[in-house]
């Protein structure tokens, strides 16, 4: 009888416990910038940004679908295969070998609100990581380029993080950036800045993660 009773009490015990929150998988679909390029792979965006998380106390894993060199037209290609059944949401951080590449925004941009387009068609939440492009193509070329990602990100209704490299140059000129937060060939970041976008994005991914957590 003690036993029972002993038996008894512990399942009431796990029923009456808090059920613990499940671990959101996101899928971070970029180019060089989320793939890591240059660096060790632990010192990379997305094992930083998983670190983050874990200090944060968030249920959620990032997966790397970051491809260098991918344009916005390659991450819409892939988007399917990146798609895995396991993924609750996704990062959209592309844009940047367009800009390099001098695409016409308007392309970009077709290309990305395809992305966004089959994400909210799946139910599948998203957040948009913007780039800023330099005035070598133009005003009008930055105009179009750099209000694409706010612009897209309302119409779907996804979470915006305005600009992926734009966190380095919060507190610090540019100059000083390149040299403590850049790579040597001026383009991707290094550890240190990465661990300066990280805490800057970290916090809208944890909203994304949040807005996608499974029902119990």
């Amino acid at each position: 009888m003690a036993r029972g009773l002993k038996v008894a009490a512990v399942a009431l015990g796990l029923f009456a416990a808090p059920a613990a929150a499940q671990e959101v998988t996101i899928a971070a679909l970029g180019d060089s910038l989320t793939a890591g390029y240059g660096l060790p792979e632990e010192d990379g965006f997305v094992p930083a940004l998983n670190r983050w998380l874990d200090a944060a106390g968030v249920a959620a894993e990032v997966t790397n679908a970051g491809v260098s060199g991918d344009t916005t037209a390659g991450g819409l290609a892939r988007l399917d295969w990146t798609l895995t059944p396991e993924v609750d949401a996704v990062i959209v951080a592309l844009g940047g070998n367009d800009l390099l590449r001098g695409v016409d925004p308007a392309v970009s941009r077709a290309n990305l609100d395809g992305i966004l387009e089959a994400l909210a068609a799946r139910g599948v939440p998203a957040l948009v990581i913007g780039m800023e492009a330099s005035g070598n193509y133009g005003a009008a070329y930055k105009a179009a380029f750099d209000a694409m990602y706010p612009e897209l990100a309302e119409e779907h209704g996804a979470l915006l993080a305005p600009s992926f490299l734009g966190p380095l140059v919060a507190e610090v000129d540019i100059g000083t950036a390149r040299v403590r937060y850049m790579q040597g060939d001026g383009i991707h970041p290094n550890a240190e800045g990465v661990e300066v976008i990280v805490e800057a994005i970290g916090p809208r991914v944890a909203e994304l993660a949040a807005v996608a957590e499974p029902e119990s």
